[in-house]
């Protein structure tokens, strides 16, 4: 069973950064994904950012993109939401989540294709 635990999130201003983590553990598939998600009150989940864990490859949604940047460190298993000049439209929940299928598919309708997902961490965009 793969568990995802995220962490760093927080109340910033705008135009401020913060930095998210996601730590994977427990039985992981040979190849997979992890995503960043997030959902703001009243709003439909949204998916933010991809990164296959394998080759390194990303995806982000286009209102993020030059923005926000997403890495990996495999040796630790942990993938990083770097988020940088936040906007107050930038808040919600976020989530990590993993792509067994390492698709990296950040439509809304196949979000249940990421089949494991953390608790997620707040993310408060305000001054």
């Amino acid at each position: 069973q793969l568990q995802l635990v995220e962490s760093g999130g927080g109340l910033v201003q705008p135009g401020g950064s913060l930095r998210l983590s996601c730590v994977a553990s427990g039985v992981t598939p040979e190849h997979y994904a992890i995503g960043w998600w997030r959902q703001a009150p009243g709003k439909e989940r949204e998916g933010v950012s991809c990164i296959r864990r394998d080759t390194g490859d990303t995806e982000y949604v286009e209102s993020v993109r030059g923005r926000f940047t997403i890495s990996r460190d495999n040796s630790k298993n942990t993938v990083y939401l770097q988020m940088n000049s936040l906007k107050p439209e930038d808040t919600a929940i976020y989530y990590c989540a993993a792509d067994g299928f390492n698709l990296c598919d950040l439509t809304a309708s196949n979000a249940a294709i990421f089949g494991y997902w953390g608790q997620g961490t707040q993310v408060t965009v305000s001054s």
